[in-house]
């Protein structure tokens, strides 16, 4: 089972862990350095304040296992402003259905709580992983809106392929 939540100190250092790990990081350009992993806590957490939302802690079996959650994208895109869901989870909890349940969770709370209606989502075209989780939650593929993302000039990883979903 697992549990959506807002984050906390405890979080940093597994968080940290995960997104210094060469696998869970294989979709983004680098992996990140403890100091930038607890900048991005620092930075969900203002955005929650900023929002009401935000990518909330996967907790599985009491235990940190990663993110998934909703989030106002800042840099431009083909979909213009837009709430975009996403998701980072440790590889002990990959392959157990967690992503595709704590993301339909999260589309949830974005519909009933904070009156969303639109949501999207992105990854590098070879993530297939993550776009099978979009599929299972019922997005849909939206080849019109791909994009190069304007933060990663020059990486292999840079085209990027959308999901969208109604809720």
């Amino acid at each position: 089972m697992f549990r959506l939540r807002d984050w906390c100190e405890d979080d940093l250092e597994p968080f940290a862990l995960m997104n210094a790990d060469e696998e869970v990081m294989r979709y983004f350009p680098s992996v990140l350095t403890r100091e930038q992993s607890d900048a991005m806590v620092r930075r969900i957490q203002s955005l929650f304040a900023e929002n009401g939302f935000g990518f909330w802690v996967v907790e599985c079996e009491g235990r940190f296992a990663g993110f998934t959650g909703l989030n106002r994208t800042a840099f431009a895109t083909p979909m213009g402003p837009h709430v975009e869901i996403g998701w980072r989870l440790a590889p002990w909890v990959w392959g157990r259905g967690i992503a595709t349940r704590a993301a339909t969770e999260a589309l949830r709370r974005g519909a009933e709580e904070f009156s969303l209606t639109d949501v999207y989502s992105f990854t590098t075209q070879t993530n297939i992983r993550s776009e099978a989780v979009m599929k299972r939650i019922g997005m849909s593929r939206r080849e019109d809106l791909d994009f190069d993302h304007p933060n990663t000039p020059g990486w292999w990883g840079q085209r990027h392929i959308v999901y969208h979903i109604s809720i």
